[in-house]
């Protein structure tokens, strides 16, 4: 029996040390998409626009270096020893790993946009805001595109982890439907409690991908790099789920992110649309209101689908951050109470 014991514990080990050397697949095929997306523009004017060759060289460059980023995460915590280990010490369910390694390709994500935005707006806004371009928000734009697709299979990834237990191999505990039908009906329960993000993910992977490749004519990079630094909360954001799963949700750390995270959200998501089309105003010499009144229905509706979504995102932090604070706050008086009890009983 014990002998029975230690083989099936050998072979685990071995099962386990065999998918760990995925991370020698994935890893070093991350790095070679995002090489080649460099190489890819790497001969490129600073004025220069991205052909449609180069474009769908970017968009798959894009979509193998996220999944393969995401898929490494995975391997690293799942199946290496050292990963296995923090998994335990922080009591890391599988579904928790994988919403885990979601959370930091979107804060690598995150940082690519805010390195474009800021060449773009650096570049543009300092020369000519309504015609001077940079080929790196085009680039990223057919790069980035890839990232809304993957992020759609990701989150859903995590969704159905969340609630079908992994195959383990040891036979089907799951009711007896038909693999495909189960597989069908979770991913219409995914669609239907993730409706706004997936819309959100749709409308700026799609619609927003056309109107900076293409659909913009002459018009310049200056306000789309402020578009691509409303990326900038996401690493917050993206922390403060990590340090919830890891048990920190209670820790200074948690709060002081969370004070951040707000701070950052409501100046590059929410307070960026007025400054935009302030800076447009001064671009075309004219007030604040007559500036709004020159835009297009069509520009004007996509503000208002790009804002009404953070403005509903940025409620609900507040109402987090309240939540969090009060409690900090009785945490505190709670121990002041004991610490002066204590001071009291020495007395």
């Amino acid at each position: 029996m014990k002998q029975k014991s230690q083989l099936t514990t050998h072979n685990f080990f071995k099962k386990e040390h065999r998918k760990a050397r995925d991370l020698y697949i994935y890893l070093p095929l991350a790095l070679l998409a995002l090489l080649t997306s460099i190489l890819t523009v790497n001969d490129l004017e600073w004025d220069s626009h991205i052909s449609t060759g180069r474009g769908i060289v970017l968009f798959f460059c894009g979509l193998v270096f996220f999944t393969s980023l995401y898929l490494a995460l995975n391997v690293l915590f799942i199946h290496t020893a050292q990963g296995r280990r923090i998994s335990k010490i922080y009591k890391l369910s599988y579904g928790d790993v994988i919403d885990i390694s979601n959370k930091e390709v979107s804060a690598v994500q995150a940082l690519f946009c805010c390195i474009t935005g800021g060449t773009s707006v650096c570049h543009s806004c300092s020369r000519n805001p309504l015609r001077s371009s940079h080929y790196i928000s085009e680039a990223y734009g057919w790069f980035g595109a890839a990232y809304f697709l993957y992020d759609i299979w990701s989150m859903y990834k995590v969704y159905a982890a969340k609630h079908i237990q992994p195959d383990t191999g040891a036979g089907d505990t799951h009711p007896a439907l038909d693999r495909f039908m189960r597989k069908l009906f979770m991913i219409v329960a995914y669609l239907k409690h993730n409706a706004m993000i997936v819309g959100h993910h749709i409308f700026i992977g799609g619609f927003g991908f056309l109107v900076i490749t293409s659909l913009r004519g002459d018009f310049g990079d200056c306000f789309f790099g402020f578009v691509y630094l409303m990326e900038a909360s996401t690493p917050f954001v993206s922390l403060r789920g990590i340090l919830s799963k890891i048990g920190m949700k209670n820790s200074t750390v948690y709060v002081m992110n969370g004070l951040v995270m707000l701070a950052v959200f409501f100046v590059c998501r929410i307070a960026m649309f007025p400054y935009t089309i302030y800076l447009y105003s001064r671009s075309i010499g004219t007030d604040f209101i007559s500036a709004v009144q020159t835009l297009p229905k069509g520009c004007l509706v996509s503000i208002a689908i790009l804002l009404i979504p953070q403005v509903y995102w940025f409620h609900l932090m507040l109402i987090g951050a309240t939540k969090v604070l009060k409690k900090s706050a009785s945490n505190n008086n709670n121990l002041r109470n004991v610490k002066n009890m204590k001071h009291v009983k020495n007395k």
